[in-house]
């Protein structure tokens, strides 16, 4: 009796381990299924892209590009988990049109005068992602200097932005609208806005132009240890229109706020001065679902940089389509198409 009771007893107990194997092969498969399903979602609700880093070139130490590019990156990497993007300093507009055309960056911030100048290897390959915020130009002297206008610059040693940047090339047209040869009528140095701001400080340079958004660490951080007046611009607008070469229409009229740099003398006095649209670029051959994936972020973010860097706060979905002279990337296209008005 106890023989014959074995073998049920030992066919009981096989049934009971393989519903066991069933049961855990069936908790496996849905656990698959789930995390197909929530790929699948994640992959639907939003474009796909691939991961890793990408170069995004940010201009001068202690300009707006580079505080801006250091609060993009946290914005990207929270928004679309693994992309990082590698900040690389430059000398500013030109150099990252270069960088960008040629490769080495996937993406950079340049001016619109930069990039109708731009005549680089590549330039055709050059694509727009948004229209960010404008950059001002600003003439900073101590204040007890006797610079009233750009003309007054004549024979004094004057910043004038590194040779690959933006404040470069608009320098260089600001000088001649006044009448002046940036290589013959002053003494020129071409430096960052750091260095040039220290120079000035420490009597080594008379002046310096500066094209950034408001306001700028550097120059607000000189007005903090240094006494300074920022130079009228608005006198040129107009004669920078008139020039030939591209770009000139980029130039508008605008004024810098009396709270923009509030230790800068007088005191509460705003400044007439120029302006021109920066545009976050890429290049052709960049994946659309990285693109557009990074338009979103750029659009998304405007409240959490701009209360850091408030010339983010006028990045606006409305304008930010029109960034001539470039034509949009197919990714950033994508964005704006896909979003409802």
């Amino acid at each position: 009796m106890a023989h014959s009771a074995f073998p049920a007893k030992l066919g009981a107990a096989v049934r009971r381990a393989a519903r066991r194997r069933a049961v855990r092969i069936g908790l496996a498969l849905l656990l698959v299924a789930g995390a197909l399903s929530g790929w699948w979602m994640s992959t639907a609700s939003g474009p796909a892209y691939p991961r890793g880093e990408i170069g995004f070139a940010s201009g001068v130490r202690g300009g707006v590009y580079d505080r801006y590019g250091q609060l993009l990156r946290g914005y990207v990497s929270t928004a679309m988990p693994g992309v990082h993007l590698r900040l690389d300093n430059s000398e500013g507009s030109l150099d990252n049109l270069e960088r960008v055309s040629s490769g080495r960056d996937g993406f950079a911030i340049a001016t619109a005068d930069s990039v109708a100048a731009f005549d680089g290897a590549g330039k055709d390959r050059v694509r727009a992602i948004a229209r960010l915020y404008d950059d001002y130009l600003q003439l900073v002297v101590p204040a007890g200097s006797p610079v009233q206008r750009t003309a007054d610059l004549r024979g004094l040693r004057v910043g004038v932005g590194q040779a690959k940047s933006g404040v470069n090339l608009v320098t260089r047209k600001l000088l001649a609208a006044a009448g002046l040869d940036l290589d013959h009528d002053i003494a020129p140095a071409q430096l960052g806005v750091v260095d040039a701001a220290d120079r000035l400080a420490a009597g080594q340079l008379d002046a310096f132009f500066w094209s950034g958004g408001l306001p700028t660490t550097a120059v607000s951080d000189l007005s903090e240890r240094f006494r300074i007046r920022i130079v009228p611009l608005a006198d040129l607008a107009e004669a920078l229109h008139q020039q030939e070469g591209g770009g000139s229409d980029a130039y508008r009229a605008a004024t810098i706020p009396k709270d923009a740099y509030p230790k800068a003398e007088p005191q509460g006095t705003a400044v007439p001065t120029v302006a021109v649209p920066n545009l976050l670029i890429t290049r052709d051959d960049v994946d659309p679902g990285l693109v557009q994936g990074v338009t979103g972020a750029v659009i998304g973010s405007r409240d959490a940089i701009g209360s850091e860097v408030h010339a983010a706060q006028l990045v606006d979905l409305r304008t930010a389509v029109y960034t001539d002279p470039l034509p949009l990337h197919e990714g950033a296209r994508r964005y704006y198409t896909s979003i409802k008005p």
